[in-house]
């Protein structure tokens, strides 16, 4: 692959070429490996040409008519927009337009565009290219992934690596790992025996190429795994996708994940208000170095207790380890890791499982006869002086609504009284008003009576 600098940027630094490398050289370099392609093709059924090694110039370059696919690594200043590509024809595409058959990814630091049967001819890019960055012309995409070790371990921090290569080469654009999605499954074989018989599908992690974690440096073009193996131990199939919009590459085998090689228990003493617990410490002497195994814990407890515990020496395959004396009273915790080496020489570092205890406060004794029977009688006490209270009320709630019902039935006979003799009154002063009344009647009729009498002769 021969990488062609440009003239523009003669001073600036190249990994892939030397600063004496003109472009006259690459054209020239060009031509022969094109003759050499067409030479080659009469016997190898014309294998594309390595359009790698095309020259760029202001981000111009060329692709000739044996070229079937490639894909465009276009590295842009940091959140600059997505480049347009100019066609030979003139035609343009954008990220947002282009062809079905085109598959284009834009990142904050570059574009990855995947073009099949691109047309012949001199093509361009417009946009915020960095200067001095090649444009790699890339026909064969693909992913490698470190091999897992074996033993592997349940609850083990493991550190494997997986890049992605162009035309087998490495490589490396920064920005790379937000245009890149990884994913690491681990399958289940679905055998009887192992634990993880009926687990599936269970998607561990990823692999990260962030300076974070495992990782050591962001855009090194070497992704870092993050794996998590708190998993059911059993046959695995161990699964890594690396995929985007342009492609998808997988990569599957077959693992076996062990089981722990050390088992941590929590031990109460007999007494339980001695606030004494031990830990006992279980190493698979036949798979890990005793001598080079050292275990890393802390007690974390009631008000802000935070104790580092380090045991760094192990003589025996089964050791007993105090902790420090609880004094506080609730529920206390201890979690830790453990680092040591295989049989075979393989540094590991595994996590153990949180433990837990809690140191409870004991219940009072219970009370003596006499304090019963003193209880008894305060008891009764203040039964007896509530069943007076309650009487009392009752008497006093009673008398006050005799004495109440008294008043309103007074008050009231009094209001009937009244109101009876005002009724015979008006009744005697009606009657009397109505003799009156006839009286007069009486005397108009003899009145008249007499006015009509005839005279005597």
């Amino acid at each position: 692959m021969i990488w062609c600098k440009n003239p523009e940027n003669a001073s600036g630094e190249d990994n892939n070429i030397p600063m004496s490398l003109s472009l006259s050289y690459c054209r020239s370099a060009f031509i022969v490996l094109l003759l050499g392609a067409v030479f080659f093709s009469t016997y190898a059924h014309a294998e594309p040409v390595p359009y790698t090694s095309a020259s760029e110039l202001k981000n111009r370059f060329r692709i000739d008519h044996m070229v079937d696919e490639l894909t465009l690594l276009v590295q842009r200043k940091y959140g600059s927009a997505p480049v347009v590509i100019v066609l030979p024809d003139g035609s343009k595409w954008y990220s947002t337009r282009h062809p079905e058959e085109v598959k284009w990814v834009d990142g904050i630091t570059g574009d990855m565009i995947q073009i099949k049967k691109p047309m012949p001819g001199p093509w361009q890019l417009l946009g915020n290219v960095i200067e001095g960055s090649s444009i790699q012309k890339i026909s064969k995409l693909d992913i490698e992934v470190a091999q897992i070790p074996q033993p592997l371990f349940q609850g083990e921090r493991l550190k494997v690596t997986a890049k992605m290569l162009g035309d087998d080469l490495l490589m490396r654009l920064p920005g790379l790992d937000f245009m890149l999605e990884w994913t690491v499954r681990l399958v289940s074989k679905h055998l009887p025996e192992d634990e993880n018989f009926s687990a599936g599908s269970i998607i561990a992690g990823a692999y990260k190429d962030n300076g974070e974690g495992l990782d050591e440096a962001p855009d090194n073009a070497v992704f870092t795994s993050m794996i998590n193996l708190n998993q059911p131990w059993g046959h695995y199939d161990y699964q890594v996708i690396a995929r985007n919009a342009v492609f998808e590459r997988e990569i599957n085998y077959p693992i076996f994940l062990s089981p722990q090689p050390i088992k941590v228990n929590m031990l109460a003493s007999d007494d339980p208000l001695s606030g004494v617990w031990q830990l006992e410490l279980i190493v698979d002497d036949d798979l890990l170095k005793l001598e080079e195994t050292h275990f890393e814990f802390e007690l974390v407890g009631p008000a802000g207790l935070q104790l580092p515990i380090l045991i760094d020496e192990v003589t025996q395959a089964n050791t007993l380890y105090p902790l420090p004396t609880a004094t506080v009273f609730g529920s206390y915790r201890v979690k830790g890791n453990v680092v040591s080496t295989t049989i075979t020489g393989r540094e590991i570092v595994l996590e153990l499982p949180e433990l837990f205890f809690n140191f409870i406060e004991p219940p009072e004794p219970p009370p003596s006869e006499a304090e019963l029977a003193a209880v008894a009688a305060e008891i009764a006490k203040v039964a007896e002086l509530k069943a007076k209270e309650d009487a009392i009320f009752w008497i006093v709630t009673v008398n006050v609504g005799l004495f109440l019902f008294g008043v309103i039935g007074f008050v009231v006979w009094r209001k009937k009284q009244a109101l009876n003799k005002a009724l015979a009154a008006a009744e005697l002063r009606l009657m009397q008003e109505q003799e009156t009344a006839e009286k007069k009647a009486v005397s108009q009729d003899n009145a008249e009576v007499d006015l009509n009498l005839p005279e005597e002769s």
